[in-house]
C-alpha cells in the first residue's frame, strides 16, 4: 500500500472497440506509489485488453493514460517502456539461448547501456559499463534467489525460475509501474507459493514499483494485493479491498458464480 498517497498512474474513461464490439468501456484507475492492484474477472471480461492498452500494445478508442502527469494514450510500447511502464507475459518470453544474466542485462541496457557505437568500438568506457551491467544483473538475480543461476542458459531453468528471470528483466528497466500478466500460469502450488513470497518482497522494497497483477489464482491475488478491481464484459463492476471484493454481490454473481454463494471459503474460480 502506498505510504505517501502520490498518484503515479491515472486512467480516465479508457475504452477500446473492435468494430462494433466494446472490449473495454470507460475504465478508470488511480494508482498510488507502491500500490499492489489485482485485476480479475471472467474470461472475456477485458483484462487482456486493459493490459495491452496500459502498455501501448493497443491504441485506445478513447480515454487517457497518464503516468506521472505525462499522457501516453496512443503512443507505442517503446514509449510506455521508456516512460516507466514494464510488463511480463503469460507465456514466458525469455531469450532461451542466452544466459540468465544476459537476459536481465537486456533490461538494464535500456537505462544504463553505453550506446551501440561505443560498444562496437570497444571503448574503455563501454567495457567498464558492460562490467557494471553484469554486476547489476547478478545483484538483481540474487535479490530474487537466483544467485546460483547467473551463468546458466535461461532455457535450461525450471519453469518457476524462468518466471523469476522474466520478472528480474522487467525490474531491470527501473519501472514506475510493473504489470504482471498471469505470473503464476503453469505453476504448481509450491512454485506459486514461492512466487507469491517473491512478489511480496518486491512490493515491500523501499524503491518498489507500483504493481498491477492479472492472475487466475485467487489465493495469490487476495493475499498479495492491497486493492482489487473486477471487470465483467468490458465494464468495471467493483473496486476495493480484497475482503470487500469477496463479499461484493455483483462479483459473486458475475465472477464467482451465483452457485458459490454458500461456499465463500473456496476461491478457485478463474478470472
Amino acid at each position: 500500500m502506498s505510504t505517501d498517497g502520490l498518484i503515479v498512474l491515472e486512467v480516465e474513461d479508457l475504452s477500446k472497440h473492435f468494430g462494433g464490439l466494446a472490449a473495454l468501456s470507460d475504465y478508470r484507475l488511480d494508482l498510488a506509489r507502491n500500490d499492489v492492484l489485482g485485476l480479475i474477472g471472467p474470461n472475456g471480461a477485458g483484462k487482456t485488453t486493459a493490459f495491452n492498452l496500459l502498455t501501448g500494445v493497443l491504441a485506445p478508442t478513447g480515454g487517457r493514460i497518464r503516468l506521472a502527469g505525462a499522457d501516453l494514450a496512443g503512443v507505442g510500447p517503446e514509449a510506455f517502456a521508456s516512460a516507466g511502464i514494464a510488463r511480463t507475459f503469460q507465456n514466458i518470453r525469455l531469450f532461451r539461448d542466452l544466459t540468465v544474466w544476459e537476459n536481465v542485462a537486456v533490461g538494464l541496457h535500456m537505462r544504463q547501456g553505453p550506446g551501440w557505437l561505443a560498444t562496437i568500438l570497444g571503448l574503455p568506457g563501454a567495457v567498464a559499463r558492460e562490467g557494471e551491467i553484469r554486476d547489476r544483473s547478478a545483484a538483481l538475480l540474487a535479490d530474487l534467489g537466483l544467485a546460483d543461476a547467473v551463468d546458466r542458459r535461461a532455457g535450461d531453468l525450471p519453469y518457476g525460475l524462468q518466471r523469476k528471470v522474466e520478472i528480474a528483466r522487467a525490474l531491470a528497466t527501473a519501472p514506475t509501474v510493473l504489470l504482471l500478466d498471469e505470473p503464476a500460469a503453469g505453476m504448481n502450488p509450491s512454485e506459486t507459493a514461492a512466487l507469491t513470497e517473491t512478489l511480496r518482497g518486491i512490493a515491500s522494497a523501499a524503491d518498489a514499483p507500483t504493481l498491477i497483477v492479472v492472475e487466475h489464482d485467487m489465493k495469490l491475488v487476495m493475499s498479495l494485493c492491497s486493492r482489487v478491481q473486477v471487470l465483467n464484459r468490458g465494464l468495471l463492476i467493483a473496486d476495493g479491498k480484497p475482503a470487500d471484493i469477496q463479499r461484493h454481490e455483483d462479483v459473486i454473481a458475475a465472477y464467482l458464480g451465483s452457485g458459490r454463494r454458500s461456499r465463500k471459503g473456496r476461491r478457485h474460480a478463474h478470472a
